[in-house]
């Protein structure tokens, strides 16, 4: 379930008038030729969480923004917006069903160049359905 959940969140973040609008690129590799700011899966990772009944699966994805910016607060606002698009992502995917996300931590971090990179890590408990 870790591939069809990493372009479910994609395609939902890409999907997004206002992260369009903020992001020259929302993808699921870093591009390698986009200007700043873009959003991709930095990782993820799965483990099942299967019942007695149910194939199911935990997977975490982090996800890395990349813009540029001098000050601490810079990126505040589209950080802002992608925690709130991948909150409403769609229980019901189809071939499977979410049964919780939970965000888990993030990081931020100054780079060279005045570019900044944040980090938001999710986990996601999912069923087939």
């Amino acid at each position: 379930m870790e591939i069809p959940l990493r372009a479910s969140l994609i395609g939902w973040l890409a999907s997004d008038a206002t992260l369009g609008s903020m992001l020259n690129a929302i993808v699921e590799e870093a591009p390698s030729r986009t200007a700043l700011p873009w959003l991709a899966i930095a990782t993820s990772a799965s483990v099942d969480w299967s019942t007695k009944t149910e194939a199911g699966c935990e997977t975490r994805i982090a996800i890395e923004l990349h813009l540029r910016g001098d000050r601490p607060e810079d990126g505040a606002a589209v950080t802002s917006a992608v925690q709130a698009r991948i909150a409403s992502l769609p229980h019901d995917q189809g071939t499977y069903r979410i049964v919780t996300l939970n965000f888990l931590r993030s990081r931020a971090e100054a780079r060279a160049n005045n570019t900044r990179a944040m980090l938001l890590e999710y986990r996601f408990r999912t069923i087939a359905v």
